[in-house]
């Protein structure tokens, strides 16, 4: 069974950074991809950024586009999402998933087997 723990959110100020980390354990995810979206309330969670199993290929939503960056050590099996350059807009509650497969062209949230019970991050005007 694998699980995954976000840890990283938190309160900033818009223009600021936090990086958030997503530990996995139970299994060795370096053979797969690792994403993660986000979700507001009332809203679907929303594909935010995508990273294949060597780590030589991203995809990134549109939104976040020169401001985040993930990042994954595969032999820490952990992901990383650095965010900069943060606005009120990117407050949400920001999940990592794992997938069975191994590029980085998942967007959807079926394309994702395993999720984490999520981070919250604040961006304060």
């Amino acid at each position: 069974q694998v699980q995954l723990v976000e840890s990283g959110g938190g309160l900033v100020q818009a223009g600021g950074s936090l990086r958030l980390s997503c530990a996995a354990s139970g299994r060795a995810l370096s053979n797969h991809a690792m994403g993660w979206f986000r979700q507001t309330p009332g809203k679907e969670r929303e594909f935010v950024a995508t990273i294949d199993w060597s780590a030589t290929s991203t995809y990134y939503a549109d939104f976040v586009k020169g401001r985040f960056t993930i990042s994954r050590d595969r032999a820490k099996n952990t992901v990383y999402l650095q965010m900069n350059s943060l606005e009120t807009e990117d407050t949400a509650v920001y999940f990592c998933a794992a997938s069975w497969a191994p590029g980085a062209t998942m967007t959807r949230r079926d394309e994702y087997n395993y999720w984490g019970q999520g981070t919250e991050v604040t961006v304060a005007s």
